[in-house]
């Protein structure tokens, strides 16, 4: 059977995800974003593929960690298809532990990882002088060190899914007519037309600015500190990050928040004191209303789906949303979690 002629709406990472696993399984795809690849918050610095603790399981965190799993091989294919450096690398993450109580949760939850994350990576407590040059200063001396956590380089992964699905014929462009099936990744504005067609609360656009630092240590864990995240990436910087702001006038100007988060990251490392800044960054991240992507067919466009919602936590949930929605346009197989599922629209 002739495979089907699809297109996806949206150049950002679920996108672009879900156009290069449409095409891995034979799909004739086609991408449209009339700004171009990551012209929104895909297009950002921070790449922070952190995982939630490990308690409390609940489909979200089964579902993350499955993504997270997913995540080497799914970007080694991407970079060997189409010859782009994504950034990626399962560096692992450095987290301060403040007190006592934080510490006895903190060796609690060690013990969590080791089922919940079927061994396959670790939570442990270690000694802050045993971490090396790249770690934060720790109230009690400990710290907490995760190998599941990622990094990779969000522009550019995203130019590394382009480069592959151009090598596989994917046509990449700002226009084209309305066809059906239709997956829309349209980011903060796609939650507002949702909003719009439905009558009710999709989501909405969260803002947040972040910084990068001329700073190598290409092979040095991330830091997670009082909120802030602090990524070494592979190119010799590093970025800090970032702020959530419900109310904003300008999708993507900077302002005297990005000093915080720099004065923040110099108070977390004082190795970056002296670090250049690079660039200063601001986008639009989408907030699906449930705060997990929101996944499925939209409620009464036949043909039409969505995959929407990643916020900060989209390059982590990236590979695993690709083959869920695969699944369904292709196979016609829903595997949606239900707190993911636009079904829950229809029921708001």
């Amino acid at each position: 059977m002739t495979s089907p002629d699809i297109t996806v709406r949206g150049a950002g990472i679920f996108g672009l995800a879900c156009a290069w696993e449409l095409t891995r399984r034979g799909a004739r795809v086609r991408v449209v974003d009339p700004h171009g690849v990551a012209a929104g918050s895909s297009g950002g610095v921070v790449g922070a593929l952190a995982p939630h603790v490990p308690e409390n399981w609940n489909p979200k965190k089964a579902f993350q960690l499955e993504s997270l799993l997913m995540a080497e091989d799914f970007w080694a294919e991407v970079a060997e298809a189409g010859g782009g450096a994504p950034g990626y690398a399962r560096s692992g993450r450095l987290q301060p532990i403040a007190d006592e109580a934080a510490l006895d949760l903190a060796q609690a939850r060690a013990n969590t990882a080791a089922d919940l994350w079927q061994g396959r990576a670790t939570w442990q407590v270690i000694d802050a002088q045993d971490a090396g040059a790249f770690a934060p200063h720790s109230p009690t001396g400990k710290l907490i060190h995760d190998t599941l956590t990622a990094r990779a380089h969000p522009r550019k992964a995203c130019e590394a899914l382009a480069l592959a699905l151009r090598a596989k014929g994917v046509e990449i462009t700002p226009e084209a007519a309305e066809t059906t099936p239709t997956l829309w990744a349209t980011g903060w504005q796609g939650l507002l037309a949702l909003n719009e067609d439905l009558g009710r609360k999709a989501g909405d656009g969260v803002k947040g600015q972040a910084l990068l630092l001329g700073f190598a240590a290409p092979e040095a864990p991330q830091l997670f500190v009082d909120g802030l995240h602090v990524i070494p990436h592979a190119d010799g910087t590093v970025a800090v990050g970032s702020t959530t702001e419900s109310d904003f006038t300008d999708p993507t100007a900077t302002d005297d928040q990005c000093d915080t988060l720099h004065a923040r990251a110099v108070a977390a490392l004082p190795a970056l004191a002296d670090a250049p800044i690079l660039q200063r960054w601001a986008g639009v991240r989408p907030r699906a209303r449930s705060r997990a992507p929101l996944l499925g067919p939209w409620p009464g466009r036949d043909g039409h789906y969505v995959a929407n919602g990643g916020f900060k936590i989209g390059f982590g949930m990236a590979p695993k949303v690709a083959t869920t929605m695969a699944d369904l346009i292709l196979e016609g197989r829903d595997t949606i979690p239900e707190g993911f599922h636009t079904q829950a629209l229809k029921r708001a």
